[in-house]
């Protein structure tokens, strides 16, 4: 199973002085941050419906072998009854994203700190997530960000649709890493500028441990879960990383610091 490892866009001011070579043409900022990490999340998706055009032209700039994750379209995630997104996960996977080929990566549907687990409404949203689109496998993650989230009851949810939950290591967000899905999701959010890497070496050894843990079907060390008394699936799994806030400026040098650890 893979290991990928990227970063959150790749159009950030910072990274002109950080990450992209002096005098590099804006236009080939993708092609060059797309041959350093594995993986890039892409963000505009939530806020707004690409076309398909965009998704080609990504596909056509990238290496075989990576993939985007996009993130899903905020008019499903944002909104009081969540068993009413129907339409809105149909636009956002109808609007294109099958250009992407076999640069798709997972989908990521983010809900607001405000948003409580209710398991009926959050049951009827996930149901809704189509397998397929096109001929293509999809890989629906699921982002949570209130403390209700961290129950047994959620896991068990989650892991019944067989959709991933984001692990990540924000002090903002709850965080646990029960296994759930077929893949392993993580966005790291506390690089800290005065790391040259973001994070101390000593960090991106332990986040190389339990990425290769996870890509065994193994429990990773020193992490939270909800279900202690429940081993990890022995299955091995695909392992997404994405080094996404804090110091931003820092990422694309943590995710290739750590692309070397690997």
């Amino acid at each position: 199973m893979a290991i990928r490892v990227g970063i959150g866009g790749w159009n950030f001011a910072p990274w002109r002085e950080t990450f992209y070579p002096k005098d590099l043409a804006h236009r080939l900022e993708l092609e060059h941050a797309s041959r350093r990490v594995t993986a890039i999340e892409i963000n505009a998706t939530y806020y707004r419906t690409q076309t398909p055009a965009s998704f080609a032209r990504w596909r056509d700039q990238t290496p075989p072998g990576f993939v985007f994750s996009l993130k899903g379209s905020r008019f499903a995630t944002n909104r009081r009854v969540l068993a009413e997104a129907g339409d809105s996960i149909k636009r956002f996977v109808g609007s294109g994203i099958a250009e992407l080929g076999d640069r798709l990566g997972p989908l990521v549907w983010q809900f607001a700190p405000t948003k409580r687990f209710d398991p009926d409404d959050f049951g009827a949203f996930l149901q809704q997530l189509p397998p397929r689109h096109e001929g293509i496998d999809l890989r629906h993650v699921v982002e949570v960000r209130h403390e209700s989230f961290r129950c047994s009851e959620f896991v068990a949810l989650a892991r019944r649709y067989g959709t991933a939950a984001v692990y990540t290591d924000s002090p903002d967000f709850p965080n646990f890493a029960d296994r759930t899905g077929n893949i392993v999701y993580v966005r790291l959010m506390n690089a800290q500028s005065r790391f040259k890497h973001g994070y101390p070496p000593r960090a991106l050894d332990s986040w190389a441990d339990c990425a290769r843990a996870w890509a065994e079907g193994k429990a990773a060390p020193g992490v939270p879960i909800v279900e202690s008394c429940r081993q990890s699936p022995a299955e091995p799994a695909d392992v997404f990383v994405f080094f996404i806030n804090g110091a931003k400026e820092r990422a694309p040098a943590a995710a290739m610091a750590l692309l070397k650890r690997l």
